[in-house]
């Protein structure tokens, strides 16, 4: 009697076990069915609230159902991150984000989420350079080289603005005076407003903007354009030279934007997600945003992000230590 009673028990485990896969696949192929949940975790208005917009508002046609962008900022973009780790693995939140990913673990003692852990990758999107900017009445700097050889001349008098520490635009300032091994002092901002405004009434010397805000104040003739931090040159300003090619070899910072959802997200979910993300980037409408922005599309398979995540976070992992950044 005991025995026949553990064998119905058995059976009706692996008939409930079996069901599993199959369930995954129906809720993967009926998916979505109800709007879905884009987190962005900083303030309206930047080059990664343009890029979920638009890519929100071309993807939604295409999985019929509506994507609403949500902005969460806050602590780098550790708010965000946070609220997407204690969503359901559903394919109902998902999150954009940018360099944070691969830095915050550093920069930050107690952080709340584990960047590889906590997330399933889903596509890598763009790439937004950062711009060495000054002054345009400045005569004495018209070049890299000019602020390369004036820093080592004066060491510690020179100074670079940022829009706050941890920024990839912080980053790129840390990353030039480390690989040049140059005496620059920091000033960090409150926003990258503050902080181009200080720097066209001179009271900074320096700052690495980001394209998407520098770019209005290059073509106006406010701001002098001198490299760019990316490893290849901009099609957005294709004239303006790479750091690395204007004589600082090896140099890179490359702020990207990806997308990702809450561990445990079902595969064939991600993988829909994905195809409607690479498929909207083909579009003329995203295309156009990406270009009013500066932005230089990548696209990526999960897989490929996952890789690209852990090389950036091997390089930052190394830089952040020898350079002592922090936050906290």
């Amino acid at each position: 009697m005991k025995q026949n009673r553990l064998a119905t028990i058995i059976g009706a485990i692996s008939i409930a076990l079996a069901a599993v896969p199959h369930a995954a696949a129906s809720s993967a192929d009926s998916y979505p069915e109800r709007s879905i949940s884009w987190i962005v975790p900083f303030p309206p208005g930047g080059a990664m609230d343009a890029i979920a917009r638009v890519l929100s508002e071309t993807m939604s046609k295409d999985l019929g159902q509506s994507i609403v962008v949500e902005n969460k900022p806050g602590a780098g973009g550790n708010i965000g991150a946070s609220y997407v780790t204690k969503a359901r693995p559903d394919g109902y939140t998902i999150m954009i984000a940018a360099n944070g990913m691969a830095v915050n673990p550093f920069l930050y003692k107690n952080l709340s989420y584990d960047p590889i852990k906590d997330f399933e990758p889903i596509s890598l999107l763009a790439a937004v350079p950062n711009i060495l900017v000054t002054q345009a009445t400045r005569s004495d700097v018209n070049s890299l080289a000019d602020v390369i050889r004036q820093a080592k001349e004066k060491p510690g008098h020179y100074t670079y603005a940022s829009a706050g520490v941890g920024t990839s635009i912080h980053l790129a300032g840390a990353l030039f005076t480390y690989t040049g091994q140059l005496d620059m002092l920091h000033i960090p901002y409150k926003g990258s407003g503050p902080a181009v405004s200080d720097l066209m009434g001179g009271q900074v010397d320096y700052m690495f903007d980001s394209i998407t805000s520098a770019k209005p104040y290059i073509e106006s003739g406010k701001l002098k354009a001198l490299a760019i931090t990316t490893k290849k040159r901009s099609s957005t300003l294709p004239d303006l030279p790479t750091v690395d090619e204007s004589g600082m070899p090896g140099y890179e910072l490359t702020p990207w934007f990806a997308t990702f959802a809450p561990a445990g997200t079902p595969a064939p979910i991600i993988e829909k997600l994905n195809a409607a993300m690479l498929k909207a980037m083909e579009t003329d409408r995203v295309k156009q945003i990406f270009a009013t922005i500066g932005a230089e599309k990548i696209g990526s398979t999960p897989r490929e992000l996952a890789s690209y995540m852990a090389q950036e976070t091997a390089k930052w992992k190394k830089i952040i230590a020898e350079t002592g950044i922090s936050v906290d």
